[in-house]
């Protein structure tokens, strides 16, 4: 046919896959964003430090040397920095260790970053706010109340500064896929539910947005995918679920979604005085990621509860085999 070869037709040779470093990859969100870039055909590096497991590169963040060192060899197209202290208990009783990594780390990280163009996604709080006056937007006036607070808005601080282009990505309260139920302040509630023989005070006052990490993961990728694509995606967002509860709402769900009792589960409707203070209420305002088409709908709090929790259960043997 005239104007056209039939010789051999060369094939296009296939684009490499994208490449993403997530810091904290053995933990509680890690984990969770680890398996969401990889499923989604990603090349994945996942760093951890004292829980490395086979294929996590063991770094230690706060070695400026070493971070440098993997940033240089990998040069991932993503930093996604879920490494973080995030217990406020544990920030008040280790405050320079927090701050050497939820400040000094994100601060060396964003530096690499840039240098080696990579774009940093940093995964922030709401704690940020003091949770007077909610629902907070992404531009609203941050006022911590603790020093947990204080050190992730130090790093949110770090990360825009030396990093041009970084993302920030404040969400609430998280549990998902846990190795002990006790590794999220949601699934140790299990524990509570569990203690039927006597009873149990629990919070009735803070207002909490339990968030499954399998939502933010989702929220990670998708936030990444469209940054890589347009760099006028930069800055803070905000992600979270929309049901509200309390920590006494929590437990009685969890019961409700095993067939488990909960009238030994009573609400303390008085705030009592905490070495570590916590906002009331700091729902965030997530208009921005909703605008861009960049967020995912949450599962609902009994439904993604009882996939964390069912390990847990008397006939965990079963349904793993089953469903895993």
């Amino acid at each position: 046919m005239p104007g056209f070869d039939f010789g051999i037709l060369k094939e296009e040779p296939m684009a490499p896959s994208p490449s993403v470093l997530v810091t904290g990859a053995t933990g509680l969100l890690g984990r969770a964003v680890y398996r969401e870039f990889q499923k989604s055909g990603w090349f994945v590096i996942g760093t951890g430090y004292r829980r490395t497991r086979p294929n996590l590169l063991r770094c230690d963040l706060t070695d400026e040397e070493a971070v440098r060192g993997v940033l240089q060899e990998y040069k991932p197209d993503v930093i996604v920095h879920c490494a973080a202290e995030r217990r406020p208990d544990v920030v008040d009783r280790h405050t320079q260790a927090a701050i050497n990594l939820n400040v000094h780390a994100t601060s060396t990280l964003a530096r690499e970053a840039a240098a080696c163009g990579s774009l940093l996604l940093y995964i922030s709080t709401d704690y940020v706010f003091d949770g007077r006056n909610p629902p907070y937007g992404e531009d609203d006036s941050p006022n911590p109340l603790n020093v947990y607070g204080r050190s992730k808005l130090e790093g949110e601080r770090e990360a825009l500064r030396h990093c041009p282009g970084a993302l920030v990505l404040r969400v609430p309260l998280l549990f998902g896929e846990v190795e002990s139920a006790s590794e999220s302040a949601v699934t140790i509630l299990w524990l509570k539910v569990q203690e039927s023989a006597e009873s149990c005070t629990l919070d009735h006052c803070q207002q909490r947005f339990p968030t499954d990490t399998r939502d933010v993961a989702a929220v990670c990728r998708k936030l990444a995918e469209r940054a890589r694509q347009d760099p006028s995606v930069r800055g803070v967002f905000h992600f979270s679920a929309k049901e509200q509860m309390t920590k006494y709402e929590m437990a009685v769900a969890i019961a409700q979604a095993f067939n488990l009792p909960s009238n030994h589960l009573i609400p303390l409707t008085e705030q009592l005085p905490e070495s570590t203070l916590r906002p009331t209420n700091s729902r965030l305002n997530c208009s921005r990621l909703e605008l861009l088409n960049l967020s995912v709908q949450p599962r609902p709090f009994t439904l993604a509860i009882a996939d964390a929790l069912w390990p847990f259960t008397p006939d965990k043997r079963w349904r793993q085999t089953v469903f895993h």
